[in-house]
């Protein structure tokens, strides 16, 4: 079972983009009840997700309206969210290092 940090900041996003919340939770729990093992694991779970280097998924939300990007250490099945936002938002960040 997957432990994902910190799902309040997923909640602070949904609250100010409802339009998000289902497609947010939708992800929250398939994260949770996965056994990622590695990126390709999640590949399987999210054809559409882009692997990126270090451990960081970003994972297209809402037909892309929106972008999470997270830091999943595999080995102690661990996710950290680093960053949720509009497509608009996601293009002025590093996803990689964010």
């Amino acid at each position: 079972m997957e432990r994902v940090f910190a799902k309040s900041t997923l909640r602070e996003f949904w609250e100010r983009c409802p339009d998000a919340e289902q497609y947010l939770k939708t992800w929250f729990d398939t994260a949770m009840n996965s056994d990622w093992k590695s990126p390709s694991d999640v590949k399987q779970t999210y054809a559409n997700a882009s692997v990126l280097k270090e451990g960081r998924i970003v994972f297209n939300i809402k037909g892309n309206s929106y972008r999470l990007v997270v830091k999943i250490n595999f080995e102690k099945q661990w996710i950290f969210i680093r960053f949720i936002g509009s497509h608009k938002e996601y293009d002025k960040i590093d996803a990689n290092t964010i």
